[in-house]
């Protein structure tokens, strides 16, 4: 009897010293616990704003003048360009033609609203013969579409009708975030129904630079496309945007693209309404049936020549390629305007042929 109490009582001493131990222990872990979540949950904070920032930096032009962001991606472009003579000198020559015509030529400033309610605006010139061939004209990523106007007055010295737009959120149309491309191809509907409501026999090219050619690409991608699109002109377009974000989160802020890109396509569905992955003209052209020329600067520094050669691989379409030596980003106008134009009314002229072929 004496040994039975003499061990429950170490018993209930050794219980005793091991909750007096235990209990420190689990406080130490608690507490540990705690500041893992609490530094945790800093972490994910931080890095919310950072994707934030970054996409506001990126894609919301009124950030982006907060930060400067147009002047250094201005200089930064000018920077990256081909400076040789014959260039600035082909440059400056197609800017007196622009100005000198400008002055003369008929057009007037029109606009539609977006699905989501933005109002985008258009400058429309009008040729002066009877004409039912127009070209849709489109700026690249933080451009406008008076840098275009050199373009439209080539066209509409081809005696053709031209639409000039500003891209959403740049120039004078209203946005939130600039669509790589892709809420800009469901604008550009917009002005082709306006130019069908003008002239149902209307035969269109589109014609996009940078950003505005990826557009073009992206649109011409989709399902019920009119026939009234004839023909694209891609001057340096970019494959998919989601790869040139990643490029321009390296370039721009010394940041890995992953898993930064992936994460700002969460934030920007989640703010702008749309994916950077959607965004895909490399996608687009291996369904699309309408004839496109791809034209690259060789010495393209912005968005490199190889994906002109990949978008033309992959096309479904009829297609040409024109590699410009010498030219870098949008300048291939510019380095041998002569054979960069030749080879684009050479290459409508067959279009045209075709569209009226298949309407007789």
């Amino acid at each position: 009897m004496t040994e039975i109490v003499e061990d429950s009582f170490r018993q209930m001493k050794y219980t005793k010293e091991t909750k007096s131990v235990t209990k420190p222990k689990i406080r130490k872990r608690k507490k540990f616990i705690m500041t893992v979540s609490v530094a945790g949950g800093i972490i994910l904070l931080l890095y919310f704003f950072l994707i934030n920032f970054l996409v506001s930096a990126a894609l919301v032009p009124s950030f982006m003048e907060k930060l400067k962001a147009f002047e250094r991606i201005t200089e930064d472009s000018y920077a990256a360009q081909v400076q040789t003579s014959d260039i600035q000198v082909n440059r400056q020559l197609a800017l007196n033609e622009t100005n000198a015509w400008l002055e003369t030529v008929e057009s007037r400033l029109i606009s539609v609203i977006s699905g989501d309610g933005y109002a985008l605006a258009a400058r429309e010139f009008f040729s002066r013969e009877d004409s039912h061939v127009w070209v849709l004209v489109l700026h690249g990523y933080t451009g406008w579409k008076e840098e275009m106007y050199p373009f439209a007055c080539w066209y509409y010295g081809e005696g053709y009708h031209v639409v000039v737009p500003d891209l959403r959120c740049q120039g004078e149309s209203d946005g939130d975030f600039i669509g790589m491309g892709w809420t800009d191809h469901y604008d550009c509907m917009l002005w082709i129904n306006h130019i069908l409501a003008q002239d149902e026999e209307a035969q269109i090219i589109i014609h996009g630079q940078s950003m505005g050619a990826a557009t073009a690409l992206m649109l011409t991608g989709e399902e019920n496309l009119p026939d009234n699109i004839i023909a694209v002109v891609s001057d340096c377009a970019y494959t998919d945007a989601y790869s040139m974000f990643g490029e321009k989160i390296e370039e721009w802020f010394h940041l890995p693209a992953f898993p930064l890109v992936d994460s700002a396509c969460v934030v920007l569905k989640l703010r702008g309404g749309y994916n950077l992955k959607d965004a895909s003209a490399i996608r687009a052209v291996a369904r699309s049936s309408v004839p496109t020329l791809f034209i690259h600067g060789e010495d393209d520094a912005m968005i490199n020549v190889q994906m002109a050669r990949n978008l033309y691989e992959e096309a479904a379409c009829r297609k040409e390629l024109l590699i410009i030596e010498g030219a870098g980003h949008a300048q291939a106008q510019d380095k041998e305007p002569e054979v960069y134009y030749a080879r684009i009314r050479e290459f409508l002229q067959e279009a045209m042929r075709l569209a009226d072929e298949n309407d007789s």
